[in-house]
């Protein structure tokens, strides 16, 4: 499956639409700007539902943000501490496994990894419209809705950071 994200307007606050490779919205990323912490909240593209809600953990020693499911904490990112990269960031499931990210965050070419088995990649190569990156799900059995997250949690981490504005 692969999804494509128009990267016009990604501060929270702004809404924006990630669509199915035919053009078909598939979520909408709902940036909620009223709220102490940073929070955006992915929903599904023809009903709304809320599936997944993005917040920036507001007291961490680094720059983190949670994925929760109907409430509970799903997953948390993070840039790993003992990597030297900026471009290196870890997730850590409910459950304790983790996630591996890392690539060129900043050119939207990045790889997420569970145990060295890829399950999706993130790129701007396979698409010619300005400000547009691809997230290919290449797993069949992966969340596509997670990794849709975890990729707006990365990015919106690592621009934080490169602003100045992380750790």
């Amino acid at each position: 499956m692969r999804l494509v994200v128009r990267e016009r307007l990604v501060a929270v606050g702004d809404d924006y639409w990630i669509e199915d490779e035919n053009g078909n919205k598939v979520y909408l990323v709902d940036g909620k700007a009223m709220r102490l912490r940073e929070t955006f909240e992915l929903k599904h593209g023809r009903t709304e539902e809320v599936l997944l809600v993005i917040r920036k953990k507001v007291v961490a020693l680094r720059a983190t943000m949670a994925i929760e499911r109907d409430g509970e904490l799903l997953a948390t990112v993070r840039r790993k501490s003992l990597s030297l990269l900026r471009n290196h960031y870890k997730v850590t499931m409910a459950d304790g496994t983790e996630l591996d990210v890392s690539g060129k965050i900043a050119d939207r070419e990045f790889a997420v990894e569970h145990r060295g088995e890829l399950l999706a990649v993130i790129s701007r190569r396979w698409l010619t419209l300005r400000d547009t990156y691809g997230i290919d799900v290449v797993r069949e059995d992966a969340d596509p809705a997670l990794l849709a997250a975890v990729t707006i949690c990365v990015i919106h981490l690592a621009e934080k950071e490169r602003a100045g504005g992380g750790e």
